[in-house]
């Protein structure tokens, strides 16, 4: 094993001489600690090395030992349910090994080398495979089958061995017959963390991903495959919102990542994922989850490798033909990671300190989304979807994370400290968000509920864009001086926001909304919209305007949220009340009927 000797310590940055052999981004094992670095800078034989460990106590003159392999996760059974830190070390395997603490150098083995498998084979003695082709599958959890795949490079042959039965994750389990010679393969892969997995084909973005939450499915969509960010300033629910859509979002696999985040809202997620059902299959979340914890009192510049962990462990199961979706909590850490590496190496600063890469980093990530044909010699279908938070300081969008994050990402929720501070949540601003998906998810909903989804959808967004203008008025001059009409958008837009937007996360039914209920909700409030706009537009008609904004049924409408998706039926008979209460009150009821 090579050896270089450190000439210059600065906090997560080593700088070690006689290091000709090192390549960029090898993996290097630093002092007689051992502890886990990886070369980031190269100089002649002088390499800059960013330690994912505390270096206290570490001076010039102590050897580094180099690998010759990139910093690398480990893929195979044994991922779903765990909990790794951001260079993918299993934290209870370490629990167990050190105690509540993680000490320095500890070197354990992401999967477990000794947990036996039951490997199903898929193929058999004389077929002909090539990369990405599924050989046999593991049943990991009650909701993931693990597709072991052929690896991506170096295997195309015949199969010339297949084994059936128990095996660990080492253990031989298929020989392939190749113009190279015989290549064992076993469960585990391991993969460079900084590399993207390769895929046949990238498709558009056309089906959504529904996440239960209304204002995200009915205005500001993202597609299976998309990019979304969400920012906002601190207390304004980014970690809930993130922690919603791991929990409700129909992906097969969600990978999470606590990313600088605090240690107690990782624990909010490891407390409730396992008591959380899955609403498919009655399951835990757990069973179909994967947990990369690197929170705010880890070493700073673990956070910089979490983020390629957690999506290198997302592109696996998107290659086995899964729809994943990835949630990295928050990206601005991870940034400021990067500003930390970028000053001890005493780089030309950009923008508020952070290194002029910042953006095309960005992009790198947000870059291996997508919705992919994998690589196999059979069709198959994965996807791949992101969702960073943006943590901006005061909740100010014009600092370059969230302006370099909106460049990339085609769809923005906004987060508002206003609505936080009204307990308006989600608050999503729905003046400020987007979603650039709308023109290609618009036929899926067209499809499943017809033209209508679409119109009602750009009606509601009509109202409350309305009514932010009405609201300018009524601060000047008083309610009174708005026309009838006018009134009633303000009513049918407060009814938006309360009614439909507001969704509490908390709340057994609430927490969850399907598009069909949806759009039933969205329906109510619209019906009563035009019912009443209708008799308000007939001139002969002496109407009490308090009165049409104050009937019974308003408080149907308003609690259909809390109706559970098995009783849906119950919301039509609220259209009947709808048209009964606004016909009695113009005497119209009898013509109405007839």
């Amino acid at each position: 094993m090579d050896v270089g000797r450190i000439v210059k310590v600065s906090g997560p940055l080593v700088v070690a001489d006689q290091m000709g052999d090192a390549r960029m981004y090898d993996m290097v094992k630093v002092s007689e600690a051992r502890l886990m670095g990886e070369v980031i800078e190269l100089h002649g034989d002088r390499a800059s090395i960013q330690v994912y460990e505390e270096t206290g106590g570490i001076g010039p003159g102590e050897p580094v030992y180099l690998t010759g392999e990139p910093l690398s996760v480990e893929l195979g059974p044994g991922l779903i349910e765990a909990i790794f830190d951001g260079v993918q070390r299993p934290l209870d395997s370490i629990r167990e090994q050190v105690g509540d603490y993680i000490t320095r150098g500890v070197e354990v083995s992401p999967l477990n080398r000794d947990r036996k498998w039951d490997f199903v084979p898929k193929v058999k003695e004389g077929d002909h495979v090539q990369a990405g082709d599924i050989i046999g599958t593991v049943q990991e959890t009650t909701l993931v089958e693990h597709r072991i795949m052929v690896p991506p490079k170096g295997s195309e042959g015949t199969i010339k061995e297949i084994k059936s039965g128990e095996a660990t994750v080492t253990d031989v389990v298929a020989k392939i017959e190749t113009d190279n010679g015989l290549v064992e393969i076993s469960m585990m892969q391991r993969w460079p963390i900084r590399i993207g997995r390769p895929y046949k084909d990238k498709m558009g973005p056309h089906i959504p991903m529904i996440t239960g939450q209304r204002i995200i499915d009915t205005f500001f969509p993202v597609a299976k495959g998309g990019t979304a960010c969400i920012p906002g300033p601190f207390g304004s629910g980014k970690t809930v919102t993130q922690h919603q859509l791991a929990k409700w979002a129909d992906a097969e696999i969600v990978v999470y990542i606590g990313c600088g985040e605090r240690g107690n809202e990782m624990t909010d997620v490891l407390m409730e994922f396992p008591e959380l059902l899955d609403p498919q299959s009655g399951e835990p979340l757990m069973k179909r989850t994967v947990l990369i914890a690197n929170t705010s009192n880890m070493p700073v510049a673990a956070r910089e490798a979490s983020i390629y962990t957690g999506i290198t462990i997302a592109e696996y199961f998107r290659d086995m033909g899964y729809s994943v979706a990835l949630m990295a909590d928050s990206t601005s850490r991870w940034a400021e990671a990067l500003r930390e590496m970028s000053g001890r190496l005493e780089e030309m600063p950009g923008e508020e300190g952070y290194p002029a890469y910042l953006g095309s980093r960005l992009a790198d990530f947000y870059e291996r989304s997508g919705r992919t044909i994998c690589l196999s010699q059979e069709e198959r279908e994965g996807a791949l979807t992101l969702v960073g938070a943006v943590s901006p300081p005061g909740g100010d969008l014009s600092e370059p994370v969230s302006q370099a994050t909106l460049r990339i990402v085609k769809v923005f929720w906004g987060l508002d400290a206003s609505l936080a501070y009204r307990r308006h949540f989600p608050a999503i601003n729905w003046l400020l968000s987007y979603s650039l998906y709308l023109e290609n998810v618009a036929t899926y909903f067209s499809d499943t509920f017809g033209e209508q989804w679409n119109d009602m959808r750009r009606e509601a967004m009509r109202l409350l864009q309305e009514e932010a203008e009405l609201e300018e008025i009524v601060r000047l001059v008083g309610v009174d001086a708005l026309s009838a009409r006018e009134r009633l958008t303000l009513e049918t837009a407060k009814s938006l926001r309360e009614d439909f937007l507001h969704q509490n996360a908390m709340h057994e039914i609430d927490t969850y909304s399907s598009l069909k209920k949806q759009f039933a909700m969205l329906d109510l409030i619209l019906m009563y919209h035009h019912q009443a706009g209708a008799v308000i537009d007939k001139e002969e008609i002496d109407l009490d305007l308090d009165k049409l904004f104050s009937i019974a049924v308003r408080e149907r409408i308003a609690r259909a949220r809390y109706v559970p998706e098995e009783d849906l039926e119950e919301l039509e008979s609220i259209k009947t009340e709808i048209k009964e209460q606004i016909s009695s009150l113009t005497g119209e009821g009898g013509d109405e009927d007839a």
